[in-house]
């Protein structure tokens, strides 16, 4: 094993380099939330023909994961950061030009196929250039930087917007990625000096791939850590996305200034408890799942309390409560990658993160087209198309419930036989259960 690498400044310098690519591939990917209405307009289309933008968007992010996994795993960080800033760029520009509906799509298509390439890229820098114990913490920082570009397509995009127009809006924050580009080429690096990681087998043709994929979906920890993920995070990506917008003006009466501030308040809550979810699972980590289950009954219940709500419209503190509790969401859905990452060796983290980061995405564009079908047919009717919401949780609960003995069993039981694990694998084990690991050894 390669020793761990030293962090320090020059680590910090980098990790925000690829990190800054992350912020601006969220804006980009969270600007048509703050457009939907407008993009209605400009293209002349309903709500199932919008929800296509972001269902085709996701389809593709998610889509992407496993393979971006191991091209992370076989070109390196730097290759994969450069094409996907350059792709997310390219169909952000193009979205700001596109004159029809088509040509939108497929601009949106292909920022989600950039925006793909982002995070795993950026976790995958995080445990090149920290020490394994700091692993955890930098990617609940990275998913904080994240969620601060969704704040700036709320605080910044959203009124310039509506103050200069439709191109001059979106081409001009294509410049962001231009911006990031530039360091991104002439700064980043894969790994300090010395600090190599192991090369990876490689098998012939796609037997490689094929073995990667399926040895890491045997593990019981990636399926809870995709399910967890798939469960905790989709309700707030949907607001946020595209649907919380339209819902909060045309459903509920408010402003567009009024309810772009509620998205804003969702955004906040989520960066304030990231840190916190990262704290208490950092020195608990038997408080994973609880927290997982926690994260969707809340939100179920604030959803029905605001859907169900029996007068025409909810009351304002009611809505902001619903705002702060999917804030939980995000933070909920990193535990997902707390499962998969000590269910797998290093040599996998790339294609297990890639799995568990389907989950979510999956949940996201499922109910993204749902809702716009829904409203379609029933002329507007958020309370029938935002229920669809308790179908997917309950699905995901279930499997949570379903594999979590087997994946917990399965990691005691590694860790009480295994040789010492290495790097990202032992920083996420529970402290008690590597003292039983000492304790068995002695």
């Amino acid at each position: 094993m390669p020793k761990d690498p030293p962090g320090g400044r020059r680590a910090v310098a980098i990790w925000s380099i690829g990190v800054a690519v992350y912020f601006v591939a969220v804006i980009f990917r969270t600007s048509l939330g703050v457009a939907g209405l407008d993009a209605a307009d400009r293209f002349h289309v309903g709500s199932s023909a919008l929800a296509s933008f972001s269902l085709l968007q996701l389809l593709v992010y998610a889509g992407m994961q496993i393979p971006v996994g191991l091209m992370v795993d076989r070109l390196g960080t730097k290759k994969v950061l450069t094409l996907g800033a350059v792709l997310f760029t390219a169909g952000q520009l193009g979205f700001a030009l596109s004159p029809s509906y088509g040509m939108a799509l497929a601009a949106r298509a292909l920022l989600g196929c950039g925006d793909a390439m982002t995070f795993i890229s950026v976790l995958r820098l995080g445990t090149r250039w920290f020490p394994a114990r700091r692993g955890p913490l930098m990617a609940q920082l990275a998913g904080l930087v994240g969620m601060a570009g969704n704040l700036v397509s709320t605080l910044v995009l959203a009124p310039v917007l509506h103050g200069v127009g439709w191109v001059p809006a979106f081409a001009g924050s294509a410049v962001a990625g231009l911006v990031v580009l530039v360091p991104l080429v002439l700064f980043l690096r894969d790994h300090p000096e010395g600090h190599a990681a192991p090369p990876v087998a490689r098998g012939a043709g796609g037997g490689f791939v094929r073995r990667q994929i399926a040895d890491s979906w045997k593990e019981p920890g990636t399926r809870l850590g995709l399910w967890v993920h798939f469960t905790t995070q989709f309700p707030a990506m949907v607001f946020l996305l595209l649907w919380g917008l339209p819902f909060l003006v045309e459903a509920q009466g408010l402003s567009r200034t009024t309810a772009g501030g509620l998205l804003t308040l969702v955004v906040a809550s989520n960066m304030a408890l990231g840190l916190v979810y990262g704290q208490i699972i950092g020195r608990r980590q038997s408080a994973r799942i609880p927290l997982a289950l926690g994260t969707v009954g809340l939100t179920a219940l604030l959803w029905a309390s605001v859907v169900l709500y029996p007068g025409d419209r909810a009351p304002m503190g009611l809505l902001v409560t619903l705002c702060l509790v999917l804030g939980m969401c995000g933070p909920g859905s990193m535990i997902g990658f707390d499962f998969a990452r000590p269910a797998n060796p290093a040599e996998r983290q790339g294609t297990a993160s890639g799995i568990t980061n389907m989950g979510g995405f999956i949940a996201s564009m499922t109910t993204l087209l749902v809702v716009g079908v829904l409203l379609d047919a029933t002329d507007d009717d958020y309370r029938i198309a935002f229920s669809s919401v308790f179908v997917l949780e309950l699905l995901g609960v279930t499997q949570i419930l379903r594999l979590r003995g087997r994946a917990l069993s399965r990691e005691r039981e590694r860790l009480l036989t295994a040789a010492p694990l290495s790097g990202a694998a032992a920083a996420a084990l529970p402290t008690a259960v590597r003292a039983a690991q000492r304790q068995a050894r002695r």
